[in-house]
């Protein structure tokens, strides 16, 4: 717990340098372009990509990023932007345009953080992370679209979940200084979204503490109280899915982050903490996963920092890897590749 203080305190002082750096700059605007290139991590290497959400759609697999902006010279979290791709093999994938940013939402501040989407009923829901403009702190926010692709748009003109609706789990020093305490304005970040077999959708989210709360039928209104999942060493970063009698909670785990995972045969638990999923991320601090099944096989997607040159914490990319099961349905420690993963 010492280490993830330390972290929290250092993204304490970060948050407010980088509070000073992007509110202003345009959303990048292109055209559908196909991104073709051989198996290979990371999978998308004409941009800095980030904390990756997937999901599958009528045979295709829609993959949900953030867009790291920060320059060379920039050591924190740039992001303004959110992106998505799409692929029918695991290997090629094709860009739209900037489906979603930080303008969009127009009682958020800066900061497009960690996101996710889920579908329902022919509409898709993204959760999204932002720096609220009036209330202090991260907040989490939903848009809506027609299609996987978007364009999206601000489902409620307001944030979903603010950072004075949950407790803060400690106290930080303000700008530095320990005579001066204030309540840490990041724990409610990294929204992920579950939709049950019998309809019931969820979401989690979290920075030190993991939350969870019901979704009304609209997908856009909290239903009933917020919850709290007592994990060891939840830094951030939940993701909940499901397979056979298994529900199946990861999380980054402890700074550095790991990936750790718990299991229960209830999704209101009670959830047993099973160990690492995955090892630190190859030059890179944070780690950020989503995990999907498609055509037969089950892929664990997340990011490094391997991009030559000028990749890093700050300037991440997505890769994605096998994701393997044992007989009593655990999971099996994933192997992050260089290779990646073959065609689908």
């Amino acid at each position: 717990m010492k280490q993830l203080t330390a972290l929290c305190l250092f993204l304490s002082g970060l948050i407010i340098l980088g509070s000073c750096t992007q509110k202003e700059a345009a959303p990048t605007k292109k055209t559908v372009v196909e991104t073709v290139k051989g198996p290979g991590n990371p999978v998308i290497t004409d941009k800095f990509t980030a904390d990756p959400a997937a999901m599958v759609y009528h045979d295709t697999v829609y993959l949900y990023v953030g867009h790291d902006q920060a320059a060379d010279d920039f050591n924190f979290y740039d992001l303004r932007e959110w992106l998505v791709y799409s692929s029918t093999d695991m290997v090629n994938w094709k860009e739209y345009p900037v489906p979603l940013s930080v303008k969009d939402f127009t009682w958020a501040k800066m900061h497009a953080w960690a996101a996710h989407v889920i579908g329902k009923e022919g509409k898709f829901y993204w959760y999204v992370t932002l720096f609220h403009d009036s209330i202090p702190g991260f907040s989490i926010g939903v848009a809506v679209a027609d299609r996987p692709e978007g364009p999206y748009k601000d489902a409620l003109g307001h944030a979903l979940i603010t950072n004075d609706m949950t407790e803060s789990p400690f106290q930080v020093p303000v700008n530095g200084d320990s005579s001066l305490m204030r309540d840490m304005d990041w724990d409610d970040i990294d929204p992920a979204a579950f939709i049950d077999d019998d309809g019931q959708a969820y979401l989690f989210w979290g920075n030190t503490s993991c939350h969870y709360a019901k979704l009304k039928e609209n997908m856009i209104e909290l239903d009933g109280e917020i919850k709290t999942i007592e994990l060891p060493e939840f830094t951030e970063a939940p993701w909940v899915h499901r397979k056979g009698d298994w529900y199946y909670l990861s999380y980054a785990y402890d700074f550095p982050e790991k990936t750790a995972y718990a299991m229960s045969k209830s999704i209101e638990g009670p959830w047993e903490f099973k160990g690492l999923l995955n090892e630190v991320a190859g030059n890179c601090n944070t780690n950020h996963q989503a995990v999907i099944d498609y055509k037969g096989k089950s892929y664990f997607i997340y990011h490094n920092g391997t991009i030559p040159k000028n990749g890093g914490s700050f300037r991440r990319s997505v890769c994605i890897d096998y994701l393997y099961y044992n007989k009593d349905g655990s999971l099996k420690r994933v192997i992050m590749t260089s290779e990646g993963v073959d065609p689908a």
